[in-house]
């Protein structure tokens, strides 16, 4: 599993007119099916009455076939959806979903047509799209003394570590996510300053 991967940064609409047909390709950031949905219901509301609005999105990393999802919405089946997942899954981007408004202008375009129609937008827009990249963080815990803390986070920022949440006893427990490329130097930094005190232990 790669460590890291390019996601969204922004939006980005590409608008054509094919055979008297207006086609609208939105292209956005989406960690989720839930909120692509939401941004869906977004499109529908700023561009009403269209035709269709087909979609598609990879809602993971470039690599992920788990969540991932496409519809025709109405179109030809395999016309619109199918191919729209196929340029994202091709991007080599993750984290990505897009919907293709269409508002009919009176010419048929047949199934390879629409193939081509609902491609096009997205086939333009993803190599002009801004990207950042993403690092995969994985999980852990680690409990240290009040003494020990300074040290600590001098060393979590080091390893690009994400600290995400402190609670205060005794000692303090520290949640946290840290690249995988870290993660052995961590713990041989923690033994090698605590005198063999302090471990982090990962899910």
């Amino acid at each position: 599993m790669s460590e890291s991967y390019l996601i969204p940064a922004g939006d980005l609409l590409v608008e054509e007119e094919i055979k008297h047909s207006r086609f609208i390709s939105s292209i956005f950031h989406c960690q989720s099916e839930l909120e692509f949905k939401c941004v869906l219901t977004n499109l529908k509301l700023e561009y009403p009455g269209a035709s269709h609005y087909c979609y598609a999105f990879v809602a993971g990393a470039p690599s992920d076939s788990i969540n991932i999802g496409s519809s025709d919405d109405g179109e030809p089946s395999g016309s619109a959806g199918r191919p729209m997942l196929a340029a994202l899954l091709g991007s080599n981007i993750g984290e990505v979903g897009a919907v293709v408004i269409r508002y009919f202008g009176g010419t048929k375009l047949g199934v390879g047509g629409l193939v081509r129609a609902y491609s096009s937008g997205l086939k333009k827009g993803l190599p002009q799209l801004e990207t950042k990249l993403k690092q995969i963080r994985y999980p852990g815990k680690l409990v240290c003394g009040y003494h020990q803390l300074k040290d600590v986070e001098h060393l979590f920022s080091r390893c690009d570590v994400v600290i995400a949440d402190k609670v205060f006893t005794d000692n303090i427990s520290i949640e946290f996510a840290i690249p995988k490329r870290f993660k052995d130097e961590l713990n041989l930094e923690l033994a090698t300053m605590s005198q063999g005190q302090l471990k982090a232990l990962f899910d």
